[in-house]
């Protein structure tokens, strides 16, 4: 199966939630806000198949190294995305 990258144009900075799904027991499930897909239209395309690559550095050493590789190999820079425990103050 071959993947293409889908590149934004612009900057993006989304804040969203993530929703718990009963039926894994998990808080697994992300939706795609609109300005998400108004920035990748793409993903509206009903008969189109999407998948993700998601990676986790350890270090920031090892981040580093890999966009260094992606930027000498001129790939497609990566979605940055980060997890958080929402606390109640």
């Amino acid at each position: 199966m071959e993947r293409k990258p889908l590149i934004p144009k612009t900057i993006i900075n989304i804040d969203g939630k993530i929703c718990y799904n009963e039926n894994n027991r998990a808080w697994n499930t992300i939706r795609l806000k609109n300005e998400i897909l108004n920035e990748f239209t793409k993903l509206k395309e009903k008969r189109s198949s999407f998948s993700y690559q998601m990676i986790y550095h350890r270090s920031s050493e090892e981040l580093e190294k890999t966009l260094k590789r992606m930027k000498m190999n001129k790939e497609v820079l990566p979605i940055l995305m980060f997890l958080y425990e929402d606390k109640e103050n």
